[in-house]
This record gives C-alpha cells, structure tokens and sequence, in this order.
C-alpha cells in the first residue's frame, strides 16, 4: 500500500513538473519576437520581399552577355520541283549538320544590342538539275549591332521599376512588421485584460464567500431573515458564474493571441507585464516632423507616383515617331575541307535605318497621354493626402494623450474611494446595518472601478505605442522607433 502512495507521489510530483516546465511565460518583447519570426502575415510580406528581390536579380543577370548555343546534329531533306522552262520536275536532295553560337549584349546606356554569332555547317548537296553536289563546310562570322532612336530606353525603365517593386515589397514588409507590434501589443493587453478581469472577479467571488459565511452565522443566530441568506446565496452564484465567464473569455482571447503570433494552440502560457502609469512628455512638433520625414507609407506614394510617370513615359511613345539602326559587319567562307574554309572568304557588310512616322491616328495617342497624365495629378494628390492624414492623426494621438492621463488619475482616485466605500460598508454589514443587496451593489461598484483604472492604463499604453508608429520617434526613451532590421531591409532593397 504504502508503494501504492509512492508512486501516487511521484507520479503528481512529475505531472506538476511537466506542467511548470510546458507553460511559457512571455513577457511583451518575447511575444513581438516570436511573431515576427513565426506570424503567418509576417511569412507572407517577407516573401513577397523576396519574390520581387528575385525578380531584380533576373533583370540585372539580363544585363550581362548572354551565350547560347543552338546545335542540329542532323537534318535531310528531299524536294521536288517542277522547272517551267523545261517542263520538267528535278529532285533536290540535301543532308548536314549545323551548330551556332551566339553571344548577345545588351546596352543598358543606350537600349541597343550588339550580337556576335558564329554558324557553322555541314552540307551534303546534291540536285538533279544542274546534276551536281557539294559535300563541305560553311562558316558565318557576323557582329551586328541594333539601336532604337527616338524613343525612350526601355531597358533603363524596367530595371527602375523591378528596383521600385522591391523597395516597395520592403517598405510593406517593414509597415507590416510595425503594425504587427500594434496588434500583437493590443492582443497583450486584452489578455491582461482579461487575467485582470479574473482576477478582479476572484477577489469580488471571495468577498462574495465571505458575505456568505457571515449571513449563514446571524441567520443560524436569529439575528437576521432567511430571505438575506436567499439573496446571499444568489450573490454567490452569480459572483461564481461571473469568474467562470471570465475565464473562459481569457483562455478565447489567449488562442486568437497564439495564432496572431504563430505558436501552437496546446501551447500553455501566461503573460507578464508591469503596466504602471509613467507619463512620458509629447514634443508634438518633433512628431510631426518626424512622421513626414520617416513615415515609410510615404515613401511608397512616391514610388506610385514615379511608376505613373513611368507609365506616362511608355503611353508616350504610342504612335510616336521612332527610328531603328542595324549595322552588321561579316565574313563567310565555303570550303570543302573545313581548314580551308576561309580561302576566298565573302564580307557582306550591311547598315540600315528604319523609321515608323504615324499619320492619324484618331487622337489615340492624345487620349492616352492625357489619361496617364491624370493618373499622375491622382498619385500626387494621394501624397499630399497622406502628409495631411499623418498630420491629423498624430495630433489626434496627442490629444487622446492628453485626455487619458487624466482619466488616469481620476480612475486611481475612484478606485481608491470605492475600496474605501467597500471596506466602511462591509464592516456596516458584519454589524447588520446593511442587507447583501446593498453590500453587492458597493462590491460591484469596487470591481467596475478597478477594471476602468486597468483599462485607463491600457489604452494609454496603446496611444503611447500608437504615437510611435504613427510619428516613428518613441518619445519613452527619446529614440528613432525604425528598428535596426528595418533599417537593414530598407537599405538591401536599394
């Protein structure tokens, strides 16, 4: 028997352990570190990121000589043909083999191409009306080079706006990592919140026990009705129905949190936080400017509107007048043995320009460039919106600033008298000077108090967080609020 309990022992010892040891405890910093590495929207910003730092790479490897190397091991062929003249049909037969190499530059400065390409070939000829065949090698050698005229330079344009993609992919990762310390710190103070709220309704349920037990003893005593231990024992139910509701409101709250920050949903954990009221001096002009040099969403209207003049740029060029110039420079040899093949070698230098003159067009053209213009008034009007919105909401952030320190102060002074009308009214009703009902509703008055101080205090720490982020400067610790590995993402990006 006495193993039995041994074991019994042991076996609660390990469980408790385990339990003590699986339950994380996580402070603000530590939950705003495991959801920026674990947070399914932060996954998804970041490879954006790198989907478009991929597609810059692509462009700038596009910049560099390109080498490629076509090769037919073996090719026949057999025709018919029918020669008027002579009123006769004659087959043509031919079997090779060819191979071409072909190196290509782009020019980045100028939008042209220069190509070399080498073509050498094997033929196997043979036709039945001159009834003669060729068995040797041909070798093309020829450097050309095309240049567009007129136009604007399509290669310097794309490579601006695959530039200007991965700056703005950045730019959304790291607004997505700032609103992530928005949520994830909202998502913290309502689960304290909520352990507040239990907490609160703990004490109210103990009090409620109390009151209880004191009704009992003066009903039992005669020193009071039987409907006071009726509503007593009401008080009591609703008090421990109060504090079950609470609890099961902390443990909804604490699943949405782990999923915002991608920890498993069995994980168990608490939260820690000293939330002591420290007010913290606001230089609202320095918020401004900072929100209009740093806010990185302005950054992302200029990339608009440089990609509207960008578009600009390309309508533009519809029906426009433009040129083209191919210069080509070659020789070609013709041998049967392939080392003499450039025994009476043939140049054949060739240049050409072409040009495209539009006629009419209907007001085509016209139309497009105007419509590309509007959009590019549009993108500016967006950036002085956003200057004016930053503005506004960082002096509204002030103000609720303002406005919450006091209502600081007055919910710590409510509290301070309610627990004080508490305690003279709880000993009123030790004394039978107050029935349950009155003592319920001065209990309820405390729990309300201590919840508006708790949440006064809260939604002062999420202005403060929200006057950071909305001016970037976090006036706490009189610091620049763009993290390091902001700063780091935004520069890889240029």
């Amino acid at each position: 028997m006495s193993r039995i309990k041994i074991i019994i022992i042991i076996g609660a010892i390990l469980l408790n352990a385990h339990y003590a040891i699986s339950q994380q405890v996580l402070t603000l910093e530590d939950a705003m570190k495991i959801a920026l590495t674990n947070s399914p929207d932060i996954k998804q910003s970041r490879i954006t990121m790198e989907q478009n730092r991929e597609y810059l790479n692509a462009q700038l490897a596009m910049l560099k000589s390109n080498f490629s190397f076509d090769v037919t091991p073996f090719q026949y062929s057999n025709t018919q043909s029918y020669d008027d003249y002579f009123a006769k049909w004659y087959t043509t037969e031919n079997m090779g083999a060819n191979g071409s190499l072909v190196i290509s530059q782009p020019i980045k400065f100028t939008d042209g191409r220069i190509t070399l390409q080498n073509k050498l070939e094997y033929q196997d000829n043979y036709s039945e009306a001159s009834n003669s065949s060729f068995k040797g090698f041909n070798n093309n050698l020829y450097l050309s080079y095309n240049q567009p005229l007129f136009t604007y330079n399509k290669v310097k344009l794309n490579l601006k706006r695959y530039e200007l993609s991965l700056e703005n992919s950045t730019l959304a990762y790291s607004i997505q990592m700032l609103n992530m310390e928005r949520y994830v710190t909202q998502a913290f103070y309502t689960i304290y919140q909520k352990q507040m709220a239990v907490k609160i309704a703990q004490e109210e349920f103990e009090n409620q026990k109390v009151s209880l037990e004191i009704i009992r003893s003066k009903v039992s005593g005669g020193l009071s009705a039987q409907e006071e231990l009726l509503q007593a024992d009401l008080n009591y139910a609703t008090s421990k129905s109060t504090l079950d509701n609470s609890m099961v409101d902390l443990e909804n709250a604490k699943d949405e949190f782990k999923k915002l920050i991608g920890i498993s949903l069995e994980s168990e954990i608490e939260i820690s936080t000293d939330i002591q009221y420290k007010p913290v001096l606001i230089d609202l002009e320095k918020a401004i400017q900072n929100g209009l040099t740093q806010r990185l969403e302005l950054t992302q209207r200029k990339i608009d509107l440089n990609n509207a003049e960008f578009d600009l740029v390309e309508t533009s060029a519809t029906n426009e007048f433009k040129g083209n110039l191919d210069l080509s420079v070659g020789i070609m040899g013709n041998n049967e043995n392939f080392v003499d093949i450039y025994d009476k070698p043939t140049r054949s230098p060739q240049i050409g320009v072409t040009f495209s003159i539009p006629i009419f067009d209907w007001g085509e053209r016209k139309a497009k460039i105007r419509a590309a213009e509007l959009s590019v008034e549009s993108r500016e009007l967006d950036m002085k919106d956003q200057e004016i919105d930053i503005i506004i909401n960082i002096r509204k952030t002030n103000r609720n600033l303002i406005n919450l320190t006091n209502q600081i102060l007055i919910a710590e002074q409510n509290e301070k008298n309610a627990q004080l009308t508490y305690d003279i009214n709880l000993e009123r009703y030790k004394n039978g000077d107050l029935t349950s009902i009155d003592l319920e509703r001065f209990q309820t008055q405390l729990s309300q108090k201590k919840m508006d101080r708790a949440n006064a205090l809260i939604n002062y720490k999420l202005e403060l967080l929200n006057m950071k982020i909305q001016s970037l400067w976090d006036f706490e610790n009189n610091t620049s609020f763009v993290p390091q590995e902001l700063q780091n993402n935004i520069k890889s990006g240029e």
